[in-house]
C-alpha cells in the first residue's frame, strides 16, 4: 500500500442538455440526472454550483428543451481521499461496471476511523474511471457490504451505469443471495421476515427492529441442518444496514460469529477467526445497465468459511469440495432463474 500518492479529492463536473421529455423544476431535474436527493440538488443550486446556459437560476426554475446545464459537485470537507495500491479480486469488468469479490475485514468506503485501506481507496489506486456521486468517498459504489461480510459488490464506472443500476436496485430488480450460517434451527425450511429496521434507540451503533423504521424483507431458505446450526441461503429484497444480521437475530437465530447481534459465542467451535461472521454475498443476478444482457455472477465461499462449514458438518471433505455451494443446492433457486416471479426477480 502507498499513502504517498496525491489526493484525488477534486470537484466533480457534470454537463447535460435538457431533453423534450424533461419537465418540471430545476432541482428535480438535477436530482434525477445526478442520482442525488432533491435536497442535495437544491443546495447545489443555492450555492451557485448549477448553471443553466452559463447563468444561475432558482431551484424553482423550469428549464426548456435544448438548454445546457452544468453542475459542479464540490469535494466534501475534511480529509483527502487517497489512492492506494491494494489488490482486488475483480470477478467481472468492462467499460461500464465492475463486480468485486470483497474480502472480509475490508471497509467499503472511507469514514472516521477508516480513512485508508478501504475498497474505494483500492479502486482509486487501481485507476480507470469511476462514476461520480454526491459523496466522493463512495465513488462508483452501487451498494455496500458490512466490513466482516465477504462477497460480491457492484461498482459503476460511468454515471449512466450508476444511475441505471441504482434504479434497478431500488426497484428490486437486482437479485442478491447470501450464504450464511445461523445458530440453532429454523422452525421451517423457508422463513420470511418482514420487519422494519432503524437505528437502535439506546445504541446508535446498532440496528434494530423498530416500528417506525424503514421496511425490510428477508427470506431464509435452509439448505442443510447440522448439529448446532443451519446453513441458509438468505434472499435480500431490501438493503437496510445489517439487515440479514438483525432479522436473523430477531427470530432467535443470530448469524454465527456475529458479536454485535448475539452470535459470537461458540466461535471456536466452528473455527471462525476473531471478528468474522458467517455471511457471504455469493450470488448476483441483474441486467447489464448498458447492453441489457443478463449478468449471473457467483463467488465461492472463502477459505475461512469453508473451514467453518466443514467444522459444522463434522466432515472435512466439505472444505475440499470444488464447489460446496453448488453441492448444497445454493444455486438451485427458481426465483432467481426466472422460473417463478418474486419482488426482486424478473431482471
Amino acid at each position: 500500500m502507498s499513502g504517498e500518492r496525491p489526493s484525488l479529492r477534486e470537484p466533480a463536473l457534470h454537463s447535460f442538455q435538457v431533453e423534450e421529455e424533461d419537465s418540471g423544476r430545476l432541482d428535480v431535474l438535477v436530482s434525477i440526472r445526478l442520482d442525488i436527493s432533491r435536497n442535495q440538488a437544491a443546495t447545489l443550486i443555492a450555492e451557485g454550483n448549477v448553471l443553466v446556459n452559463g447563468k444561475r437560476e432558482r431551484a424553482s426554475y423550469k428549464p426548456s428543451s435544448g438548454e445546457s446545464i452544468d453542475v459542479t459537485i464540490p469535494p466534501p470537507p475534511g480529509r483527502d481521499l487517497l489512492a492506494e495500491e491494494i489488490p482486488l479480486d475483480v470477478v467481472f469488468e468492462d467499460d461500464h461496471l465492475m463486480v468485486i469479490n470483497k474480502p472480509a475485514g475490508m471497509v467499503v468506503h472511507p469514514a472516521p476511523g477508516n480513512w485508508s485501506g478501504t475498497l474505494v481507496n483500492a479502486l482509486l489506486g487501481r485507476g480507470g474511471p469511476l462514476a461520480a456521486t454526491a459523496d466522493e468517498d463512495r465513488a462508483g459504489l452501487v451498494h455496500r457490504l458490512d466490513k466482516e461480510t465477504s462477497g460480491l459488490l457492484i461498482v459503476a464506472r460511468s454515471d449512466r451505469a450508476h444511475r441505471i443500476l441504482g434504479k434497478a436496485l431500488s426497484e428490486r430488480r437486482v437479485v442478491r443471495r447470501y450464504a450464511t450460517m445461523l445458530w440453532g434451527h429454523l422452525r421451517e425450511d423457508r422463513v420470511t421476515i418482514d420487519a422494519p429496521i432503524d437505528r437502535a434507540p439506546r445504541d446508535r451503533k446498532r440496528m434494530a427492529i423498530v416500528s417506525s423504521g424503514r421496511p425490510a424483507h428477508t427470506d431464509l431458505v435452509r439448505l442443510a441442518r447440522f448439529d448446532s446450526v443451519d446453513f441458509v441461503r438468505a434472499h435480500l429484497h431490501t438493503g437496510r444496514t445489517h439487515q440479514i444480521r438483525v432479522h436473523a437475530a430477531s427470530i432467535g437465530h443470530p448469524v454465527v460469529g456475529d458479536d454485535t447481534y448475539g452470535g459470537g459465542g461458540g466461535r471456536r467451535l466452528l473455527r471462525l477467526p476473531p471478528r468474522r461472521h458467517f455471511l457471504h454475498a455469493a450470488w448476483l443476478r441483474f441486467r447489464h445497465p448498458i447492453t441489457g444482457s443478463e449478468m449471473d455472477v457467483r463467488a465461492p465461499l472463502p477459505p475461512d468459511l469453508l473451514q467453518a462449514l466443514a467444522a459444522a458438518a463434522g466432515d472435512a471433505t466439505y472444505a475440499e469440495h470444488p464447489d460446496p455451494l453448488d453441492f448444497l443446492g445454493f444455486f438451485n433457486d427458481p426465483l432467481a432463474s426466472g422460473e417463478a416471479s418474486s419482488p426482486d426477480s424478473g431482471v
